[in-house]
């Protein structure tokens, strides 16, 4: 290869650089993925809205979508489909971040709500209208299927249970900043150990169980990224403990986590 080949190659490969590499390397990327909870098949063509910029990605066939130049911090964006009610998605970015994310629409509540509006209207249009009494509303709305067992616990009253907007409200930055807000919880800190979350009725040095995502993970359980909750339930005692965790350290207590992404899916084989 001659001299003039070679620098006129060189010359070529710089200009085709980004000219704002250095900068991007401050900003994070999200690969996205937005499925129908009802099927587990991806929604193609929903439309993801960055709310800070108002920059839009169109997800792909199977689902799939891509946000790059994402700024650090809490980033949020709007999800729609069509024939899905429209849902949130929030995350937290750190510098330079490449972040994977799952977004869960339901087209059974839509569904749902389509049919009630059309026997709305049938029944406007078949009597006159009247006044009806007020009537105030005091149950939550439902976080789909995959968190059934969770909303059942939590109407027993039996524990604590914080939500991911709960989590978001009040700014909490760790695990460990969630459970010093507990009624019964305790963060003991020291010894080069760090800090871990102790019941304040278990006994010293008992440690309660984790589990993540319906399985027992001691390892994982007290490191799970606060961003990356999506249901939390404390329990501080055998009495509180329900029948599914009811293990050899129930007498410490269990810490019950739902991630955003949720179990590793199986493959089939």
């Amino acid at each position: 290869m001659t001299t003039l080949r070679r620098a006129l190659l060189l010359a070529v490969a710089f200009l085709a650089l980004p000219a704002t590499l250095p900068a991007q390397k401050s900003r994070g990327r999200m690969l996205g993925l937005v499925l129908d909870i009802s099927t587990g098949s991806g929604v193609g063509q929903a439309v993801i809205m960055h709310v800070g910029d108002g920059r839009i990605a169109i997800a792909d066939s199977v689902g799939l979508f891509r946000f790059d130049s994402l700024p650090t911090g809490i980033v949020r964006f709007v999800v729609r489909a069509k024939g899905f009610p429209s849902a949130r998605l929030i995350v937290a970015m750190t510098a330079g971040e490449y972040m994977e994310r799952r977004v869960e629409l339901d087209s059974t509540a839509a569904t749902a709500l389509a049919v009630a509006i059309a026997e709305e209207r049938a029944s406007a249009r078949s009597t006159p209208a009247q006044a009806l009494p007020m009537v105030t509303i005091d149950g939550k709305a439902s976080m789909g299927p995959r968190f059934a067992n969770f909303e059942r616990r939590r109407a027993t009253g039996a524990g604590h249970y914080l939500t991911s907007d709960d989590i978001e409200a009040r700014q909490f930055s760790s695990l460990q900043d969630v459970a010093r807000s507990l009624r019964g919880v305790t963060v003991e800190c020291g010894g080069g150990l760090g800090c871990h979350i102790r019941m304040a009725r278990a006994p010293m040095q008992c440690q309660p169980e984790y589990v993540v995502d319906d399985n027992v993970d001691n390892v994982f359980g007290p490191t799970v990224p606060v961003r990356d909750i999506q249901a939390l339930e404390v329990y501080t005692g055998p009495a509180d403990v329900p029948g599914e965790y009811a293990g050899r350290n129930a007498g410490c207590g269990v810490i019950v986590i739902w991630t955003k992404s949720g179990p590793p899916k199986r493959k089939k084989g």
